[in-house]
């Protein structure tokens, strides 16, 4: 016999978000995902001056503040037809690449490790599920405690790092629309590269070498949660000369590859608390309006939808869309603790990619990648070179962007008029993965990933929450 189980809330997530399952002989056989919060950015927006912009969009997100002020300033730029010079793009990618490597290592170690490890019996190891599965021996929960504890002191660095450039962090001061407020001197250069230096020193010896032992302790989390097996990336990081992303976009649907084109962007609210008029095209969408007496709705969140299916984003996604190499590392330990000699991210095999502790593996990957890059774009700084390109004062115009949050792909579009703004629209990475059905019934990519999960004790849905998390919503 079918039983309904609810969680709510899901913890340890960045989010309010609701899980519904449907359990039958210890399988999930159907799922529901409810975002219970309203936002209304889009609506707080509307009649500000567009400057105003990259500081109130920031304000979505304080782990991924950083991405949210560069779409909104790539957005502008787009509307006034100015590009950033080159060190405005460079420093704006260290100020990412920073946020980056502070929130992928926020969402393992804060937000996911404790589905691997028992900690002590105190917050914020406890309280835990009746039966948390935790298999380590003590000397692999030891070595987890002690990189959880060292992790806190690595994110406070990333955040210094941003900072560094940024002026503070969260929510930056140095992203400006026309590329960044100040050049880059000497001195921020060596600072930084001194907290690059050991934060790398972090991913390489604990971070990736970790995520290669857990996803042999757990191999059976290394073969569920499949989902749709779609993936999609918008691009981030340009070459400061070329403009040639570092993380190129794609979209990854039915076994094939395909390139990423933004017309095919939509957005579905059937099962959304919002009337039939705030959906569509991101480009041209009406004003958002609240329905909560809509029949059959049971979210907040919107449906993203590319060419009509869902797609899974995210560091897993971008991982492989671009088919990136794998660290030193995790050629040397894929043999060993995956039973597979790979090169890159694609040969580790699509059934491991899609699953939980896939997921959670690309994370740390790319997080080594990411750092790797930022090493590249700090020795090509000038000191004391101009960053940016003034912006005129924008009375008329439309723009938008694409580019990545740590999460997943991210856009920005608006329209100004008479010097105020009158239209914008975000598509942050939640619309896409922790969407709810669409119009045409089709799942979230979350909800397809639950479905025929294990729930061995339906009291006790503990891979559940690992799914959730692996997905860092």
């Amino acid at each position: 016999m079918a039983v309904s189980i609810a969680i709510d809330p899901i913890t340890r997530i960045e989010g309010h978000l609701k899980a519904r399952l449907e359990v039958s002989d210890g399988v999930v056989r159907d799922a529901w995902l409810t975002g219970g919060m309203f936002r209304g950015f889009e609506t707080i927006l509307l009649g500000r001056d567009p400057m105003d912009a990259p500081q109130l969009v920031q304000r979505i997100c304080g782990v991924c503040p950083v991405s949210h002020a560069l779409a909104s300033c790539m957005a502008l730029e787009d509307a006034a037809g100015v590009t950033p010079p080159r060190e405005g793009r460079l420093l704006r990618n260290l100020m990412q690449g920073a946020n980056f490597l502070q929130s992928h290592i926020l969402s393992f170690y804060q937000l996911s490790s404790q589905d691997f490890f028992q900690g002590p019996s105190t917050p914020p190891f406890s309280p835990r599920q009746k039966k948390p599965d935790l298999r380590l021996g003590e000397a692999a929960t030891r070595m987890m405690l002690d990189q959880y504890l060292e992790s806190l002191d690595i994110r406070a660095i990333c955040h210094e790092m941003a900072a560094i450039f940024g002026g503070r962090m969260p929510h930056v001061h140095g992203i400006v629309p026309g590329g960044t407020s100040a050049p880059a001197t000497s001195g921020q250069i060596q600072e930084f590269r001194s907290r690059l230096k050991t934060t790398r020193e972090f991913i390489e010896k604990r971070y990736v070498p970790l995520l290669y032992l857990l996803s042999e302790s757990y191999a059976d989390l290394a073969r569920v949660g499949k989902g749709w097996a779609t993936a999609m990336c918008m691009g981030v990081f340009p070459h400061p000369d070329t403009g040639e992303e570092a993380i190129r976009a794609g979209v990854w649907a039915g076994g094939k590859e395909y390139e990423f084109d933004p017309a095919k962007v939509m957005e579905n609210v059937r099962y959304s608390w919002f009337t039939a008029s705030s959906g569509g095209s991101p480009f041209s969408a009406s004003t958002l309006t609240v329905d909560l007496d809509k029949v059959g709705a049971y979210s907040f969140s919107k449906a993203a939808r590319y060419n009509g299916m869902p797609m899974e984003v995210g560091p897993h996604a971008r991982m492989w869309v671009g088919n990136m190499e794998l660290s030193p590392m995790g050629r040397e330990l894929a043999p060993k603790h995956l039973g597979v000699r790979a090169r890159t991210f694609r040969e580790l095999g699509e059934t491991f990619a899609f699953s939980i502790m896939g997921r959670h593996l690309a994370r740390a990957e790319e997080t080594w990648f990411v750092a790797k890059a930022m090493e590249g774009w700090l020795d090509a700084l000038r000191p004391g070179e101009s960053p940016l390109q003034p912006m005129p004062k924008l009375k008329d115009g439309e723009g938008y962007s694409l580019t990545e949050a740590p999460r997943g792909s991210l856009m920005h579009c608006l329209r100004v008029e008479n010097g105020r703004l009158s239209f914008y629209q975000v598509l942050p990475a939640t619309l896409w993965n922790a969407s709810p059905r669409d119009d045409a019934g089709l799942r979230g990519p979350m909800e397809e990933a639950l479905v025929g999960l294990p729930v061995p004790d339906e009291d006790s849905p503990v891979n559940a929450g690992r799914l959730v998390r692996a997905f860092d919503p």
